[in-house]
């Protein structure tokens, strides 16, 4: 996509400051980073965090086998605000590694808003995105920040990969629902990160928080969905035969940030306004929406075994149920590896651990092989489209990739993208060629099937 011109005037220090650097996460993102940082608009890259040598630690293993390249480090402390803003100020873009984002994110969010500059993060925790939603997204709008949560796993696989089902339904079909379903595979064994636990813990203990929070706001504007709504109930464990897993629902914040941004889609049919796109891209962007159609959507994991799925069962209870005390979130953040299996251990994996594992996305999706069947009384979808996302290790490989190229385009297309505001991902990248750049670097997305449905 041809590149266009940052519409703020480019006097800051850097392009990009990556915050929390030397977390698990951060350090697969300055390695991600360095891939790129002879790209045009990537020629200015600093590091920052508490502590210097660990910062200077990471970038000497990002570099790896090769000599680390002179990338300022930089100190910052999320409870100093003027350091924050001091920070913020010398840079077009924000990339924030630093979680559980409850508890560290919205003194960045709030620098960022205050001074301008753009700030992605890797935050999966639905209350922290749209509390900042509801507290920064005027302001940001006016400032011109563009503040987007979720640009990792969470939430841009399901984002991307929902508009994807949905762009195959060619009129006269309509979908009606999409079910997506993540299954975790790995040659060795499957460990996932740390800040992911102990987020999904605090999730548990600050869920009347979220729901008061959605009570406080006001409604916001519901897409019309042909057909009826997918049945609730159901059994607990789904047997998905055609992609050949056993399933179980998911409470990730995949479902929350796809809502978010069918709910602005809605308000905005023909998505967002660039802040100085061109009428080239006015049209395209016009066209790309209107090949996205609203659906109904959940999320599963799976597993090929029932022994798998048993197993995420075990660790959402000892969440679920651990999680609302204070001393049963002190077991599970004490404890991790027990409460999970071994799925979350302290020391995070191993690189052939991370190496070695993958995942792949199905998007089961339903609907009706022609939008008249449903005028005519027959609320039965008669047709499926099956697609899938598929991609390396989740958390250190598939998150770091995402959120740089998201970043790569927010640094090159800066006109094409809303003014400012507090976004989910879907509604701010949607229409640009990320799903393309993801397809470069090791993401695929593909059509699996096309057909009726028995009756």
């Amino acid at each position: 996509m041809e590149e266009n011109q940052d519409p703020k005037p480019n006097n800051t220090r850097y392009d990009l400051i990556i915050l929390g650097a030397s977390g698990f996460t951060g350090k697969y993102v300055v390695k991600e980073a360095l891939r790129f940082l002879s790209h045009p608009r990537l020629r200015t890259l600093a590091l920052a965090g508490r502590n210097a040598n660990k910062l200077t630690q990471t970038l000497q293993w990002a570099s790896h086998p090769n000599s680390p390249p002179p990338i300022p480090i930089l100190t910052f402390d999320t409870s100093d605000p003027q350091s924050l803003l001091s920070l913020c100020a010398q840079t077009r873009l924000v990339l924030n590694c630093v979680g559980p984002f409850r508890l560290y994110g919205e003194p960045v969010v709030a620098a960022c808003v205050e001074t301008g500059c753009d700030y992605l993060d890797i935050c999966g925790e639905p209350e922290f995105m749209e509390r900042m939603e509801a507290k920064y997204g005027e302001k940001a709008a006016e400032t011109g920040s563009l503040i987007v949560s979720a640009c990792g796993f969470d939430s841009v696989p399901a984002e991307l990969g929902l508009m994807f089902n949905s762009r195959q339904w060619v009129a006269p079909a309509v979908p009606n629902w999409v079910e997506a379903y993540v299954s975790l595979e790995s040659e060795r064994r499957i460990v996932g990160n740390l800040g992911t636990f102990e987020s999904a813990v605090l999730g548990v203990a600050n869920a009347d928080s979220l729901q008061a929070l959605r009570r406080s706001r006001p409604r916001r504007a519901r897409p019309t969905i042909p057909g009826p709504a997918p049945p609730k109930g159901g059994p607990l464990i789904e047997h998905q035969k055609k992609i050949g897993l056993r399933a179980v629902k998911l409470p990730s914040a995949d479902s929350t940030v796809v809502r978010r941004t069918l709910a602005a889609l809605t308000e905005n049919p023909h998505g967002l306004p660039g802040v100085n796109e061109g009428v080239e891209q006015i049209e395209k962007r016009k066209a790309f929406w209107s090949t996205v159609k609203p659906v109904h959507f959940g999320v599963k994991i799976g597993a090929k075994s029932l022994l798998g799925v048993f197993r995420y069962i075990t660790v959402g209870m000892c969440i679920g149920l651990l999680g609302k005390t204070g001393f049963g979130r002190w077991l599970l953040l004490t404890f991790p590896s027990f409460f999970s299996i071994g799925w979350f251990r302290k020391k995070g994996p191993s690189e052939d651990e991370v190496r070695s594992a993958s995942f792949k996305m199905w998007f089961v999706g339903q609907g009706f092989s022609n939008s008249s069947l449903i005028s005519e009384g027959n609320m039965k979808p008669d047709m499926e489209i099956i697609t899938r996302v598929m991609g390396p290790e989740i958390g250190y490989l598939a998150t770091p990739i995402i959120l740089l190229q998201c970043a790569l385009i927010v640094l090159s297309q800066r006109d094409n993208l809303p003014k400012g505001g507090v976004l989910p991902p879907g509604i701010v990248f949607g229409p640009t060629d990320l799903q393309e750049r993801l397809q470069e670097n090791g993401i695929s997305f593909d059509v699996i099937s096309k057909g009726a449905l028995s009756s």
